[in-house]
């Protein structure tokens, strides 16, 4: 399983963003202090890190510092704004720099994104009795195959990597589409209600009023 450490000193950050990571699909472990992340770092092996700037005991500028030899990927998760920090993270080595507040959708395509340029992505996806394996593009629901259109397999991805997400249905058209959404076309809707049928997730996968769906597990 991927392994992602995720240091800031605001827990309610930490908490948001492992329980968004974990949800997705991914291990992770979190710590409030720079010199508490370089202990952790010593003594286990991550895939990803996401670092504040602003940290006590050593700030994210010092951790990058040691991390960079490691070659260990690194996402910038900052307040700081301006573009001459995120050009000191970047030439420091971070692999993307993401500013406070941050959508956690955006977070979790970011993070996707940084572990495919690793080679590091999850192949094989599960939520209840249902797997996909993104590699062979296959789905099974119950050890039996189920047979998705190219838009309800995007559809499931984006739903499964985003458990108890609430996602807007613009961004699901625009990702699975790439296009525009129609307040007025049923074709999400209508895709989404066979999604639901066949993955037998009629009372998981729900509509969220005036917003989009979430699958909730």
């Amino acid at each position: 399983m991927i392994q992602i450490l995720i240091v800031d000193d605001e827990k309610a950050i930490c908490d948001l963003i492992h329980i968004n990571l974990t949800a997705a699909g991914y291990a992770c472990q979190s710590v409030q202090d720079g010199i508490q992340a370089i202990d952790l770092i010593e003594k286990e092996r991550f895939d990803l890190i996401l670092l504040d700037i602003m940290l006590p005991g050593a700030d994210g500028y010092d951790v990058m510092e040691y991390i960079r030899p490691l070659k260990i990927p690194v996402i910038f998760i900052t307040a700081k704004h301006e573009v001459k920090d995120r050009v000191k993270g970047l030439r420091l080595g971070a692999e993307d720099y993401l500013v406070k507040p941050f959508d956690v959708v955006e977070l979790v395509a970011r993070v996707e994104v940084v572990l495919r340029r690793y080679n590091k992505t999850q192949t094989v996806l599960k939520v209840g009795d249902v797997e996909v394996d993104t590699e062979a593009r296959t789905v099974t629901r119950g050890g039996k195959p189920v047979v998705l259109t190219g838009k309800e397999y995007g559809l499931l991805l984006l739903f499964i990597r985003n458990r108890n997400v609430a996602l807007f249905k613009e961004n699901l058209y625009e990702k699975v589409w790439g296009d525009e959404y129609i307040p007025d076309s049923r074709t999400l809707e209508l895709h989404v209600q066979r999604l639901r049928k066949k993955m037998g997730w009629e009372n998981h996968l729900v509509t969220v009023y005036k917003v989009g769906y979430r699958l909730e597990i």
